[in-house]
């Protein structure tokens, strides 16, 4: 048992240091976008390509995690993986052109995007319920805190240094991991039966992309835009396809039958409006501080750093938290904190000093902390075994597309509410307009449009609270309707396993040490 458990922490470590470097680099770029704009000489509607091209490919590959996962080993899944995310980091640092700095980002996206869901299978399939919470709560830290430094670390970089050391000072540490854990993985995978439905693939890809990539495009060119609307058109008559044929598949790419497990669909609809928020925010606080305030890159990230500490620090204490209480008492204070910062984020004046900020946005880091693991955990803990990789899936795909619903829903309300103040003020002033008047009537309307935009963001954490008010404590089922599978049939009898159970156990059998208990 000993070296059983050797082996498993091993395992662990070698995933977890490649997620934290794949989960940094999610937000490493966002502050060297206007230095790659001047290097290489695009406009912006091009260089947001880097991120919107990132979330895209991200987005698309999420729902085949669950398919990769049941048919390939964790070691080579990881190895695949990690040679994907160095090779592209290689590409896009020592990139000259656009073209290639954008292909190195999409082959850095194909090769992360599988990393969080399979690190946390792996957890599940490894840990009995009663533990999850505290291993649970080691995944928090590295998803909470890799990706809050990511705008410090970046602001200090490109503020010494050239932009594409960004990517030069990642690739080496990646390929050290890439080669440690050719000799550390062990394990091979038995046989599975699961099969790939390339049509699935190519609707999910469609669908989720179109919706990613309309949302995402909202923002900028506004809600009317016919290209806008037509992508978000397109993606939700997809992805309704795919919903429906998943429905009717025996091995479907993602299986929405998680949703017939109630602790799992609350938790999800509690990540939906919360990402909404999260995500959103980080967006309004950094045009606040840099575009109102006139705070450089390098301290408006370390304005986040504090919050990331906090987040670091509380997610394994909320994992145990969990492990005691339940996720209901955790995410109701978690989420009232969290509604309660936001809403002081919508009074926000030019008079807010440094220091304020600074802690109001470590109170909502200190909240959000108490929410995110323990929602996740207490909802997969209810999926029987063979589901973990679905739901997993399914979670990482719902943060993908919240996430840039609220964001593009958030900045359309801002943006919109700007230019509404913005021409009702200056058709005041009339024949008096001057440029400083001018100026001053431009500041002051953004400030009203990201306190309106708060206040939504606010909304949204209330409906997430009352959502939490009915979350009880989950212990995995076998089946939503007893004695009968999802498709109807009877229920499989002791040791018959379906291809994605038989995926599951070859998982924890072949690829990984027994259970740890």
């Amino acid at each position: 048992m000993e070296i059983q458990k050797s082996r498993l922490y091993g395992t662990l470590s070698i995933l977890m240091i490649g997620a934290f470097i794949s989960f940094l680099n999610n937000t490493l770029l966002n502050i060297a976008l206007p230095s790659i704009m001047r290097d290489l000489q695009i406009g912006l509607s091009t260089v947001q390509w880097l991120t919107t091209g990132f979330m895209l490919v991200n987005g698309v590959l999420m729902p085949a995690s669950a398919f990769m996962i049941q048919k390939f080993s964790v070691r080579g899944l990881f190895l695949f993986s990690m040679f994907m995310f160095t090779l592209g980091t290689v590409c896009a640092g020592y990139s000259h052109t656009f073209a290639l700095l954008l292909g190195g980002r999409m082959m850095q996206a194909a090769g992360g995007a599988v990393l969080m869901p399979l690190l946390m299978n792996v957890m599940l399939v490894s840990f009995p319920v009663e533990r999850r919470g505290s291993v649970m709560g080691l995944f928090g830290l590295i998803m909470m805190f890799a990706p809050a430094i990511g705008p410090t670390l970046s602001g200090w970089i490109v503020e010494h240094f050239d932009w594409r050391m960004l990517f030069h000072f990642l690739w080496p540490i990646s390929t050290t991991i890439l080669l440690i854990s050719i000799f550390v993985l062990k394990g091979t995978r038995q046989p599975s039966n699961v099969h790939l439905d390339i049509f699935s693939l190519v609707l999910s890809s469609i669908g989720f992309g179109s919706l990613l990539y309309g949302l995402s495009s909202a923002g900028n060119n506004g809600w009317d835009d016919p290209v806008v609307l037509a992508a978000i058109f397109i993606g939700i008559i997809v992805i309704f396809w795919f919903v429906m044929r998943q429905m009717r598949m025996k091995e479907p790419l993602l299986n929405f039958r998680v949703y017939a497990y109630p602790m799992f669909s609350l938790s999800s609809a509690i990540m939906i409006f919360m990402n909404m928020a999260f995500f959103s925010g980080m967006i309004l606080l950094t045009t606040y501080v840099q575009n109102l305030r006139g705070i450089s890159p390098l301290d408006a990230g370390l304005m986040m750093l504090p919050g990331a500490i906090v987040m670091a620090i509380m997610s394994p204490i909320n994992g145990r938290l969990f492990d005691k209480y339940g996720g209901r008492v955790l995410s109701v204070i978690g989420l009232a904190i969290a509604a309660v910062t936001t809403y002081m984020f919508s009074k926000l004046t030019f008079e807010n000093s440094y220091f304020y900020l600074t802690m109001l946005n470590t109170v909502r880091s200190f909240g959000l902390s108490m929410v995110m693991m323990p929602v996740q955990t207490n909802g997969l803990n209810q999926l029987p075994r063979r589901y973990y990789p679905h739901g997993t899936a399914m979670n990482n795909t719902l943060t993908q597309v919240s996430g840039a619903i609220g964001t593009a829903l958030l900045v359309t309300v801002m943006s919109n509410s700007s230019d509404g103040m913005m021409a009702r003020k200056m058709a005041e002033a009339g024949s008096a307009l001057t440029p400083e008047l001018e100026m001053k009537i431009a500041m002051e309307s953004t400030l009203h449009g990201i306190n309106l935009a708060f206040a939504w963001a606010t909304a949204i954490v209330c409906v997430a609270l009352a959502l939490a008010f009915f979350m009880k404590r989950a212990t995995p089922m076998e089946s939503p309707t007893p004695g009968t599978h999802e498709h109807g049939q009877p229920h499989e009898q002791p040791g018959a396993l379906s291809a994605a159970g038989q995926s599951a156990r070859s998982l924890s059998n072949s690829s990984l040490p027994t259970q740890v208990k």
